[in-house]
């Protein structure tokens, strides 16, 4: 099919879609698109990278190293040209030689290998938790045991240069201090439930996490300790030392920290102000297997706070300090710092690696790895960067070279309601034999799954091409890239949609009191609201898919006047016009009162209608934003209601002497509502209420007795009231 075929073919469905006898269809066309940084984002990314302008681009690839038999790989060093890694559950301890040999040092131990230290010897110190303690390997799989403390958790180890081994440890949180060939002794204890990273800078000084609470404390020989850093944060999860001699503190859970320690005024350590996660984000997802899903950790397994988001502390050698990265959603894990000196920072729950560059700093999303967690950065010569893995347990290399081939798939699209399919169409750059191809897929739920159709076709003409997939609520599109002499770039993707007309809804109506209406605001000359047919031109135009209230003032009574609000909405957003019809109770023919109304007030003027019991209803319509044989309509009605404008009817049925003075017997009556309200006066100023001959004024006619003196009954006057105001005066001669 030729380009101009397909076109024409998408054209054709859309109008199709429109004007068919089939489901409805709204008028207007929908066009989804996607060509931001933050859309990007939001979608997932396989060996493509997305830059601050909103480019997706092959990205590195990830080359994994060891495939651990165990969900959890909390500790990293490298050791000899050798990488070391330890987890569970059960423990777990590997040795990945320099040329790519993987060999299981400790397999199958009660505890998990939580935390590594390369001795100067080429030892490597190994800690299980819980109930567990520490041993020395060697390159050889000799092993010796170093230590058992009597804490359950050693969550932490440090070699200094001399061979001096630091143990951190929880519930309590202590540090003993191990010298080579020596007995264990604590150094110090830091009040704290856990020791969660310790660190020895280029000094020989100690430097040490807590958790609960997040500290970062610095320790001499003689076991003096002074706090770096108090956070807001549960726990101290990595310390990580810069070459500058700063200190990387990272803190996982609780509030968000502040930027900087330094006072108003004060001199600031060369760190700029920190920047959160979200800020100038550029995503390079670089592993080729989807994440796994999430294992329960074993008991004593080194999870961090349950409490999402966290913090990096930059901590300058005097003492200042500053948060270079923060973000509510990922709990950073490890850092480390690339051959350019730049912040990496390793998180969960989605296995986010970020960097950290530039001035102001921006963050970039380096990767996205296949796993939930990254715990521990391990970096090497050359500019190599290893990273290992939770949920699953495993070990990758970061590759610096760009991947040949990656894929990206969108976010689902919710189109809200079941839509027809138009055209999709993208922007690329294909240099040197490169590609980009498109395919589409919809379903019915809001996250794709076996119920979904499968993929489509790949879509090769960029300027447009008829989706394939079937109608339904949600589309996702994905993005297949080829590398060839040069690397493609996509720059965004737009797809057409009809969205299938919905009914609108009148959700509620209000018969306000008769008489009872609002004037206009502020107007020179006070108008009903509601009375007049056109909207009020200072109101503003109503919103989309809602009805539009006017704009009303004080309320006031006016005889003969009846207001009606009510609430509608549209579920396409569309803008409603209403119809306001009528009928008597027991008629069956609706009449029109008002047509295209725009506003959610009708006051209608019943002087001139016949008494009666009444019922309105209320019409709401969406042909102004749809084809006329698709445009649909919501109704509600009233309760009956009356409409009376005649007052009562008062009889003197008799007047005969009683006692002193003379009885006047009477009959109200009115042919529409019930009595109110029935009084008398003798001087014309003060009123006096009678009451029914039979206790209640429960029915449209009532008789009353008045006992008056013979002077009183020339000056006698009586008054009756309706239910609807109407009202009546009689007197006796």
């Amino acid at each position: 099919m030729t380009r101009r075929a397909r076109l024409l073919a998408a054209a054709t469905a859309l109008a199709a879609a429109a004007g068919a006898a089939g489901g409805a269809s709204a008028a207007s066309t929908v066009f989804w698109r996607v060509s931001t940084q933050e859309e990007f984002l939001r979608g997932t990314a396989d060996n493509v990278s997305i830059d601050a302008g909103g480019r997706l681009l092959p990205g590195p690839n990830a080359e994994q190293v060891v495939e651990a038999g165990v969900p959890f790989l909390w500790s990293l060093v490298r050791a000899g040209g050798a990488l070391w890694v330890g987890g569970g559950s059960p423990g777990a301890l590997y040795r990945a030689a320099p040329g790519g040999a993987v060999a299981t040092v400790l397999d199958g131990a009660a505890g998990d290998v939580q935390a590594l230290a390369a001795g100067p010897g080429g030892e490597v110190f190994a800690a299980t938790s819980p109930d567990g303690g520490i041993a020395a390997f060697d390159a050889g799989g000799g092993r010796r045991e170093v230590f058992d403390p009597e804490e359950p958790y050693v969550w932490a180890l440090a070699a200094a240069a001399d061979g001096t081994l630091y143990a951190g440890t929880g519930n309590p949180g202590r540090i003993y201090r191990i010298p080579p060939g020596g007995a264990a002794a604590l150094l110090y204890d830091t009040g704290a439930a856990h020791v969660r990273a310790l660190a020895v800078d280029a000094a020989g000084r100690l430097v040490a996490g807590t958790g609960s609470p997040g500290r970062v404390l610095r320790i001499d020989d003689a076991g003096r300790a002074f706090v770096l850093v108090d956070t807001n944060h549960d726990e101290i999860t990595s310390i990580r030392l810069a070459p500058d001699g700063a200190v990387l503190a990272l803190a996982a859970g609780g509030a968000p920290a502040p930027v900087s320690a330094a006072p108003p005024g004060a001199a600031v350590s060369a760190a700029a102000p920190a920047v959160t996660a979200s800020t100038s984000v550029t995503v390079t997802a670089s592993v080729s297997a989807a994440p796994a899903p999430a294992a329960v950790p074993a008991a004593g397994s080194a999870a961090p706070s349950s409490a999402a988001g966290g913090a990096v502390y930059r901590i300058a050698a005097d003492g200042l300090w500053d948060v270079v990265w923060q973000s509510t959603a990922d709990t950073p894990y490890d850092a480390a710092l690339d051959d350019a000196g730049r912040l990496i920072v390793g998180t969960g729950p989605d296995g986010k690696i970020f960097r950290v560059e530039g001035r102001p700093r921006t963050t970039v999303l380096l990767a996205r790895a296949a796993a939930r967690q990254v715990t521990r950065f391990a970096a090497g010569p050359g500019g190599q960067l290893h990273y290992a893995t939770a949920n699953p347990g495993r070990l990758h290399r970061l590759a610096t070279n760009r991947a040949a081939r990656g894929v990206y798939v969108s976010e689902a699209h919710d189109a809200r309601t079941v839509a027809t399919w138009g055209a999709i169409r993208w922007r690329a750059d294909t240099p040197g034999g490169s590609s980009v191809r498109l395919q589409t897929r919809s379903g019915n739920t809001a996250v794709p799954g076996e119920t979904w159709s499968g993929w489509s076709e790949s879509y090769g003409d960029p300027s447009g091409t008829a989706i394939a997939s079937p109608n339904a609520r949600y589309l996702q599109w994905r993005a297949l890239f080829a590398a060839g002499g040069a690397a493609p770039a996509l720059f965004s993707v737009t797809a057409a949609y009809l969205p299938r007309n919905l009914a609108p809804e009148v959700t509620q109506v209000t018969v306000h009191p008769p008489g009872r209406v609002n004037l206009r605001a502020f107007p020179a000359d006070p108008p009903i609201a509601g009375l007049d047919a056109e909207r009020d031109p200072a109101a503003p135009p109503p919103a989309a898919g809602t009805a539009q209230a006017p704009s009303v003032g004080r309320q006031v009574y006016r005889k003969g006047l009846q207001s009606f609000g009510w609430e509608a909405r549209d579920p396409n957003g569309d803008p409603l016009r209403f119809e306001i019809r009528y009928r008597e109770e027991t008629a069956a023919e609706w009449r029109v009162l008002k047509r295209d109304l725009t506003t959610r007030l009708f006051t209608w003027d019943t002087t001139s209608t016949p008494d009666g019991a009444y019922v309105v209803r209320v019409v709401a319509s969406d042909a102004e934003a749809n084809a006329p044989r698709r445009a649909l309509t919501a109704l509600r009605d009233t309760a009956p209601f009356d409409v009376d404008n005649t007052p009562p009817r008062i009889v003197v049925e008799s007047e005969t002497p009683s006692g002193n003075g003379r009885l006047v017997r009477l009959r109200v009556s009115d042919a529409q509502s019930t009595l109110a309200r029935v009084e008398y006066t003798v001087d014309a100023e003060t009123w006096q209420a009678l009451y029914p001959a039979d206790g209640i004024a429960d029915e449209r006619e009532e008789r009353f007795d008045v006992t008056v003196t013979a002077a009183e009954l020339e000056r006698l006057v009586l008054r009756a009231t309706d239910a609807m105001r109407n009202t009546a005066t009689a007197g006796v001669r």
